[in-house]
């Protein structure tokens, strides 16, 4: 283990907490290592995958965090790959044969990539030593990125035979950890946590009313000419707004968010690496994985999300042990924004009613099968609480996953049918025969039909897929699949849609509820009169942060009193028919039924949902034009506007 880490990796010691997280895996238990951003947590399984006899799979969130570490891993000269959505499939199938063929070490995946059926055929063929779940806060209802998918992840570890696992995570609070823990039933000894404190952050805290956020920020970033910093913003076009006035204010900078193409912030991202740029302002999509250890200054423009959020942004800076400021220009203005996103994923009870009624309508084949993108447009929920509504009917028994498959798969011959057929004999040669002729062909693609190759070849379509997979391998077809189809069994068919759908409408209003307390806690934290290292700490369950770090603002003897917004206009005072008069025409257009309380409330606070789309709703209007005022004000106006 120590001549590894000199002669691989080249370090003569471990950090701390890294020892005790390789020697529980390598000593063939699972674990979690809880550091901080920027504290090594990927030495804790590189370094174990060497030593270990098989294939470590390792699933992480983000495309930008995979690239990263293979970048490190490669230049180590350690064998790893991935496989992700940017990549050709040839590409992929080259990664899968080194993996099968015992030549790679370390395998990078994103959660979603598990529902592929020939990801899951391919894994089923390769031994795999250890799991590991980075960003492993993503697996907990009560975590601030719950994602659902990472649920399944122990029954993978299971299904995939994988004898134990590894969880890493920066920011988990004690009730987080407790639930990774038991879902992956690790000891409470194998739980390394290092603590949260930074002893070089400087976390300060200014109240600045919205009208004096810009120039405030521009005199504090003139300050610091010169030092690589990074100022996160909520919104896309708050990014692009800040980064042109500051260009203006002769401080250069580039705005970084998720509506940019691809290869526009892959460039954004080498220059500011490379020490090229040295201002980024950036939604929250910049900086996971961004392991540039000179960060000297994080500004908050506007409040993060959570505390987690903050925690996890922060710790971008200051990475090499110096002295960083990290700023928050603290007011209220922007707290509407914040709490409508979280009531922006709170499904209306009619669109859970409609999963639940389809759902019952499948009892008598016993499976239901859907596409999470037409669902979603049909019951008007957005796919991710989409996903955490099925993960709910799974966790109370009523479903479980069988497999995903694609609707749709289709080829393209690269040699002539009669040289393709020449490699094959006998059966093998009329199989292969027998899906070039029941395909659909168009110019250069031909469409596979799974069905007409069963009734008359009693070919059942796992055989179907591996074949393609082996053409394809071999170079002779090209294969495109789509349209993802999940397929799950019914274990329980006498439920009562009413009451299980008030039931989980009430679920995800306690969600909701915990959401914006989450960001109620946040402007406390920042309102705090304790030290703010200590009350971070104390957040996260850690107790050994000194009660006084003597560098925050609050031990510098400046406590942040939060500036109320400015009043807004009495909503009694608005016009309702003009406002959404347009909307409630389009929407008995297109519905035949007038729009409740909660879709008015919506339109009207620019909450996105997948009926919007169809109805063009951003084009109407009146759409968005209360985004500053409380969405649960709204909808209450909405209730008092709309006919009894």
């Amino acid at each position: 283990m120590h001549s590894t880490l000199e002669q691989v990796f080249g370090y003569p010691q471990f950090r701390p907490g890294q020892e005790a997280t390789v020697s529980a895996v390598l000593a063939g238990r699972s674990a979690a290592a809880i550091f901080p951003t920027g504290s090594g947590k990927s030495l804790c399984y590189q370094l174990p995958a060497l030593l270990l006899p098989h294939l470590t799979l390792v699933v992480s969130p983000l495309l930008a965090l995979m690239q990263d570490q293979l970048a490190f891993l490669q230049g180590h000269g350690i064998a790893a790959a991935s496989i992700d959505s940017a990549q050709g499939r040839e590409e992929a199938n080259e990664v899968m044969a080194r993996a099968r063929s015992g030549e790679l070490k370390i395998l990078m995946i994103s959660v979603e990539r598990l529902k592929n059926e020939r990801f899951r055929n391919f894994l089923q063929q390769v031994p795999i030593s250890l799991l590991v779940v980075d960003e492993a806060h993503c697996i907990s209802e009560w975590g601030h990125n719950f994602r659902p998918d990472y649920l399944k992840l122990p029954d993978y570890q299971r299904q995939f035979k994988i004898p134990q696992a590894l969880l890493l995570t920066a920011t988990a609070t004690p009730k987080v950890i407790a639930d990774m823990q038991a879902r992956f039933a690790i000891a409470a000894g194998d739980v390394v946590t290092t603590g949260f404190y930074r002893p070089n952050l400087n976390l300060l805290v200014e109240p600045v009313r919205g009208a004096d956020k810009r120039k405030r920020l521009v005199q504090w970033l003139g300050e610091r000419a010169g030092q690589p910093s990074i100022v996160y913003v909520t919104l896309q076009k708050t990014a692009e707004q800040i980064a042109e006035y500051l260009g203006q204010q002769g401080i250069a900078a580039q705005a970084y968010h998720a509506g940019l193409p691809h290869e526009e912030r892959e460039s954004i991202q080498r220059r500011f690496m490379a020490g090229n740029s040295q201002c980024i302002v950036a939604t929250i999509a910049f900086g996971m994985g961004i392991d540039k250890s000179d960060i000297r200054n994080v500004v908050h423009f506007d409040l993060p999300k959570s505390i987690e959020n903050y925690s996890q942004e922060i710790g971008r800076a200051g990475r090499d042990g110096q002295p960083s400021d990290c700023l928050v220009l603290a007011n209220r203005d922007s707290l509407n924004v914040l709490e409508n996103f979280v009531y922006g994923d709170t499904p209306e009870l009619s669109g859970i009613r409609y999963v639940l009624d389809d759902l019952q309508a499948c009892a008598p084949q016993g499976q239901w099968e859907f596409m999470l993108g037409p669902l979603a447009d049909q019951s008007n929920i957005r796919q991710l609480p989409l996903k955490t509504l099925l993960v709910q009917l799974e966790l109370r028994g009523l479903i479980a996953p069988r497999y995903a498959y694609f609707a749709e798969y289709r080829f393209k011959l690269l040699l002539e049918p009669s040289t393709l057929l020449e490699r094959f004999e006998g059966e093998r040669r009329d199989f292969v025969d027998a899906i070039i002729q029941t395909s659909s062909r168009a110019r250069t693609w031909a469409t596979v039909n799974f069905d007409a190759l069963y009734q008359q070849h009693q070919a059942p379509r796992q055989r179907v897929v591996k074949a393609l997979d082996y053409l394809q391998e071999k170079g002779w077809v090209e294969v495109e699949s789509k349209q993802m189809t999940e397929v799950y069994s019914l274990l329980q068919d006498n439920f009562d849609p009413a009451a299980l759908g008030t039931e989980l409408h009430a679920y995800f209003a306690r969600h909701e509820g915990s959401e914006i307390a989450r960001i109620h806690g946040m402007l406390e934290l920042f309102a705090s009169e304790q030290c703010l290292g200590y009350r971070l700490a104390q957040y996260f369950g850690d107790q050994q942060a000194p009660q006084q770090c003597g560098h925050c603002s609050v031990c510098q003897g400046r406590v942040a009193c939060l500036p109320t917004p400015p009043a807004l206009p009495a909503l009694v005072d608005k016009n309702f028919a003009e406002l959404c008069g347009n909307f409630i025409h389009r929407h008995q257009q297109h519905t035949g039924e007038v729009p409740g309380a909660e879709r008015l409330a919506r339109f009207l606070c620019g909450l996105s949902v997948p009926l919007f789309t169809k109805l063009k709703a951003r084009s109407i209007s009146g759409f968005a034009t209360l985004e500053d005022y409380p969405y649960s004000a709204v909808r209450e106006w909405c209730v008092t506007q709309l006919p009894e």
